[in-house]
């Protein structure tokens, strides 16, 4: 059980996104390729930023919440290593640094064979509720 229950929010739930494992040391989630491409028919790199910064900053907020804060993100940066057509999108999340004021997460995004698609990494800054 985790203190912070993830709840998508509405560009999650339009990507199609869904989360498979929620925790402030690992957060999962899967998207489908379709209705995610651009005009030649691989997949749109905004939607895997969307996926990377989702998994990220659910991870943060997760990490935030036992500290009884919440955060925001402040950078996002991705590598696309390869196009994809078909299938589903798989991100997971994983922390680099948790601290009191700063949250980093490295994300891996793979395809339905395990390969890799993209790699990212998030930082969110930790801070009071209003």
């Amino acid at each position: 059980m985790t203190p912070w229950t993830i709840v998508p929010g509405a560009l999650d739930e339009r990507l199609g996104i869904t989360i498979t494992a929620q925790s402030a040391e690992r957060v999962a989630a899967d998207m489908p390729v379709r209705g995610n491409t651009q005009s030649l028919g691989r997949l749109h790199g905004g939607a895997t930023a969307a996926l990377a910064e989702a998994v990220g900053s659910w991870a943060a907020m997760i990490h935030a919440s036992t500290l009884g804060k919440v955060c925001v993100g402040v950078d996002l940066n991705i590598t696309h290593h390869r196009g994809v057509r078909s299938g589903s999108l798989h991100a997971v999340a994983t922390p680099a640094h948790r601290g009191r004021r700063v949250a980093t997460y490295d994300i891996r995004v793979t395809d339905d064979d395990d390969r890799l698609v993209a790699t990212a990494r998030i930082t969110n800054l930790i801070a009071d509720a209003d």
